[in-house]
């Protein structure tokens, strides 16, 4: 009498794919031997295990996170499927970067030869970002590159891709963090609240704006740090801090001193799709605690989106607030950090201490 896992296993219709090699399924799913520990797609030639030890898992991540390991003609095969795909994503980022309106996914996963659905999933896979979110970012980024002194706000918005200057005005805060005429005018009409200081890590810049904490920098020259806020907002009304301000100033000290606090504070953070979901996933991470840059991926749902990970935390402007001290490589060693990796060991020292 046959086994209830054999038997499982030989009704699955995945097993007869398995049977035939079909190279059709390789998209839908692997095998997994549980004797040897490693996956196979279903079109691999090598020789059929028995059915009452085979897994079926419906991507190589999933196998992988059950601690398979990939064959070897399984890993040559993804590498080169990785390779294809990042062409095929390439393209169509090129695509919607020169497109004068942004186009559907339908049309884009049609020029990359794929299903909709499974383009939409490579897209994310290789960017971080869904097509619609890369498209929007795009737009964005090239009304920031228009809105100059003196260039028409209209223009501007209309030459980006958008279909009118009220679609445009209703995503402007998200987009811009202001008023496009006054972005156009480097900050113009905005007040952005600053102070210097010192603490044990050096110096520091902690600034404001209406909506919360913008920036809090660190560094060794307090001049430097002060061009970095100026050359974002050449325009806006920076306003050395009153006596409310100071007190806020104590307390971002007292968080650069002992972390483990917590800043209790608004954050004004600015950035693309993707570098906000990158720092509300390191905002995660607890204090005392570590994660790499490729845990970081994982967690956001794009895992091979490593490098734009560390893009991301490359941006961050807010030190400490938004912990990128945290994020470490696989093998627990320290990276590069925006702000020095000596402060980043003290930061770790700190809250490891608590």
């Amino acid at each position: 009498m046959k086994s209830s896992a054999r038997k499982a296993v030989e009704q699955d219709p995945r097993w007869a794919a398995v049977q035939a090699r079909d190279p059709a399924a390789d998209r839908h799913f692997v095998y997994a031997v549980k004797t040897t520990g490693i996956y196979c797609r279903p079109s691999s030639p090598t020789r059929l295990p028995r059915p009452e030890n085979v897994e079926f898992f419906d991507s190589a991540a999933e196998a992988e996170a059950a601690g398979y390991r990939p064959s070897r003609r399984a890993a040559a095969d993804m590498s080169s499927l990785a390779a294809q795909h990042a062409a095929l994503v390439e393209a169509a980022c090129r695509h919607i970067e020169r497109a004068e309106d942004a186009p559907g996914l339908e049309a884009l996963a049609e020029a990359a030869g794929l299903s909709a659905s499974h383009f939409h999933r490579v897209f994310k896979a290789v960017t971080g970002l869904t097509p619609k979110a890369y498209a929007r970012a795009q737009r964005a980024r090239k009304v920031r590159e228009r809105l100059r002194p003196g260039a028409s706000v209209t223009e501007a918005i209309l030459d980006a891709g958008f279909n009118s200057n009220s679609r445009f005005y209703a995503d402007s805060a998200q987009v811009l963090g202001m008023k496009p005429a006054d972005y156009r005018a480097g900050g113009a009409n905005n007040e952005i609240r600053f102070a210097l200081g010192e603490c044990s890590l050096g110096h520091f810049l902690v600034a404001q704006s209406e909506i919360g904490v913008c920036a809090l920098l660190l560094g060794d020259d307090p001049e430097a740090l002060l061009r970095d806020l100026q050359d974002k907002f050449p325009q806006a009304r920076l306003i050395g801090g009153d006596g409310d301000f100071e007190r806020l100033v104590a307390r971002v000290v007292g968080f650069i001193e002992a972390p483990n606090l917590g800043l209790d504070l608004p954050l004004d953070v600015r950035g693309t799709a993707f570098q906000e979901r990158v720092w509300q996933a390191l905002r995660e991470i607890p204090p005392g605690n570590t994660a790499s840059y490729a845990e970081i991926a994982q967690r956001i749902g794009s895992p091979r989106a490593v490098r734009a990970v560390a893009q991301a935390c490359a941006a961050n402007s807010i030190a400490v607030a938004i912990p990128c001290h945290r994020v470490v490589r696989s093998d627990g060693a320290l990276s590069g950090y925006r702000w020095g990796v000596e402060r980043k060991r003290q930061l770790l020292d700190r809250e490891a201490e608590g």
